[in-house]
């Protein structure tokens, strides 16, 4: 099963509604959002972070903001925090990197969303060049998210 077709079938099986969007390969995330016709604030990051207990956990920032580590790691009580390397997150979550989110992960690691996301937001739908468009309410509801403010300026 492709990611993409995971992704579809975790958001059906969530009742989350999704509209799914072809937007073609892009080397940025502004160019991602341009391809979509939206603001870079409207694309939302999915990051694989590793737990200092060797687990995982989604971060979804803003497009046009970046993860605050002192501020996650203060939520999260711990001192230490790290992105895993490619290989390692595409271990933990069966997405590649530019793919990545939590719907549809082979591992249901908890999540974190930034409290400046709201409204319609595009994510990664597990393939290349597929986004998909949801309410950022009901995404955080579907995942059982944290929101909280995990994010600062770029």
């Amino acid at each position: 099963m492709s990611g993409y077709e995971r992704f579809a079938d975790d958001a059906a099986a969530r009742g989350l509604r999704v509209e799914l969007a072809e937007r073609g390969r892009a080397k940025s995330l502004e160019e991602a959002a341009a391809n979509l016709g939206i603001e870079p604030r409207e694309v939302v990051k999915t990051l694989v972070v590793r737990h200092p207990d060797g687990s995982f956990l989604f971060a979804l920032i803003p497009g046009d903001r970046q993860i605050s580590w002192p501020k996650l790691r203060r939520l999260l009580g711990v001192n230490r925090l790290s992105m895993p390397s490619a290989d390692v997150a595409f271990d933990a979550t069966g997405y590649e990197r530019g793919t990545i989110t939590p719907v549809g992960s082979t591992t249901a690691w908890p999540v974190f969303a930034d409290e400046s996301i709201s409204g319609r937001i595009s994510l990664g739908a597990g393939e290349h060049g597929r986004s998909a468009f949801v309410d950022a309410e009901e995404l955080f509801g579907s995942l059982g998210a944290t929101v909280a403010d995990i994010s600062e300026p770029l």
